[in-house]
């Protein structure tokens, strides 16, 4: 039988290339960075080459550790959820889920509830972290994104159709200068999400509407964010219909009767191997089932 390295060395590469420190990993497995750096360089030792390119605080892995990792990384999740097995007594199915917080808040959570009785052996770990597609097998199982489209490599369903709308506080609608005309977001600023950069401009262009420029374009990595924004006055945002309607929230309205169809959706996402795993299968046929059923 061939020599395997330590588990622990094995471990610690893992965690550095998931967390991007030294620190970050070494705090994770409760070690000193030191004893973290000799573990991470045994590894190195025995494969017998350099597995990140070292920045300062930060380590990121070359394209041989990035090989390692993405064999080895499913396997050592793999062994873990076996452990967790046989010393909870019970069977544990572990998804790593990379899901975007707004879309996890409106639509995920509230469903949960009905997952956990349909598969109580079914656990969740929720990672909220932005580019779930770039870490999929390695950290994550499978990821619910905001796309244009997916890599055709990947496997993915789309989960829906959306429109664009305007959105901005009801005292914008119902205050003394009312804003009731597209002509208006000349003195306003617009908020728009990072995953989605071309919803104002799409919505613009759509309506008819492309010479109209903002007072300024501010940029959110998170869609709960632009909708506080917009309820507090600081701006209108460009968001899906169903982020308003699953809002309910009372603070906020849409503007105008314009709606342009969005060229972003959600999509589920994993990897085709991915589909195997019986965590992964259970989550993705829940998951359709689910929103077929809504």
């Amino acid at each position: 039988m061939r020599r395997l390295p330590p588990l622990t060395a094995i471990e610690a590469v893992v965690q550095v290339a998931r967390l991007g420190s030294v620190k970050a990993a070494a705090q994770e497995l409760a070690l000193s960075a030191p004893a973290l750096s000799r573990r991470v360089q045994a590894l190195e030792r025995f494969v017998g080459r350099p597995l990140f390119e070292r920045r300062h605080q930060a380590m990121q892995l070359n394209a041989d550790g990035e090989r390692l990792i993405a064999q080895i990384g499913p396997a050592l999740d793999m062994l873990s959820d076996a452990v967790e097995t046989m010393t909870s007594g019970a069977e544990v199915l572990r998804l790593r889920l990379g899901v975007l917080p707004l879309y996890a808040s409106q639509r995920l959570f509230p469903r949960l509830p009905e997952l956990r009785a349909r598969h109580p052996e079914l656990h969740l770990d929720i990672d909220t972290g932005s580019h779930g597609v770039t870490r999929l097998g390695e950290g994550l199982d499978a990821a619910i994104v905001l796309a244009r489209e997916i890599d055709p490599a990947l496997y993915a369903r789309r989960l829906d159709r959306n429109k664009i709308l305007v959105i901005g506080s009801r005292a914008l609608v119902e205050g003394p200068d009312p804003v009731t005309e597209p002509r208006q977001l000349a003195g306003l600023t617009a908020l728009v999400h990072r995953d989605m950069p071309d919803t104002f401009t799409n919505w613009r262009t759509a309506a008819g509407l492309g010479e109209i420029e903002p007072a300024a374009i501010d940029l959110f990595d998170s869609g709960a964010l632009i909708l506080e924004a917009a309820a507090r006055g600081l701006g209108v945002a460009f968001m899906h219909e169903s982020h308003l309607e699953d809002a309910h929230d009372t603070r906020l309205a849409r503007l105008f009767d314009i709606e342009v169809d969005s060229p972003y959706s959600y999509w589920f996402v994993c990897r085709p191997r991915a589909l195997m795993l019986r965590p992964v299968k259970l989550f993705h046929d829940w998951l359709l089932t689910t929103l077929a059923a809504d």
